[in-house]
């Protein structure tokens, strides 16, 4: 049986704070992010570390399946910002939305480094070290949500989320 000073021996640092992240975006030049560009990586609420999937692939041998291995795909992923009374992080989302494909018409960006880029994850210690890191390749956003309105609501700063699509992600292995 394992003692709780096995325990705490094993959790090295006192673990892993799910508070303790920076989300990065590199925000594509078509939108001119400027100043609320770096004020995105301030608003940032909540997120998560991108997560992947390995389908399998279901191959019957004589009444059997057995499972074989299949792609791997990833997920896509949400953040959550705090909105300033400027709306500037959320202005730069609807930018690039538009610059995808315009509202008001069916042109959009034909080359995907217009509107395609890298989002980095870190998580820190509680010293702001980097921990991990985590890095969404070509990534794009895919909604931007609605912020709610309510009379009710007292207190609280108004968030919305925005999901991205990307093409796969990279990691520390090691």
């Amino acid at each position: 049986m394992s003692s709780i000073n096995q325990f705490k021996s094993r959790l090295t640092q006192g673990g892993f704070r799910p508070n303790q992240f920076e989300i990065i975006i590199a925000f594509p030049a078509a939108i001119g992010a400027g100043a609320a560009g770096d004020q995105s990586r301030f608003m940032a609420k909540s997120g998560s570390m991108p997560a992947s999937t390995v389908s399998s692939i279901p191959v019957m041998y004589r009444g059997r399946s057995v499972k074989f291995s299949g792609e791997r795909e990833f997920q896509p992923w949400s953040v959550d910002f705090y909105t300033d009374t400027d709306f500037g992080v959320r202005k730069l989302f609807e930018r690039w939305v538009e610059t995808i494909q315009a509202s008001s018409s069916t042109n959009g960006a034909l080359n995907t480094g217009v509107y395609q880029t890298d989002i980095t994850v870190n998580a820190l210690d509680r010293n702001d070290a980097i921990v991990k890191t985590y890095i969404l390749t070509d990534a794009f956003p895919t909604e931007v949500g609605a912020i709610q309105l309510d009379w009710q609501t007292n207190n609280e700063i108004a968030t919305f989320p925005v999901t991205f699509d990307y093409n796969y992600f990279t990691t520390d292995l090691s």
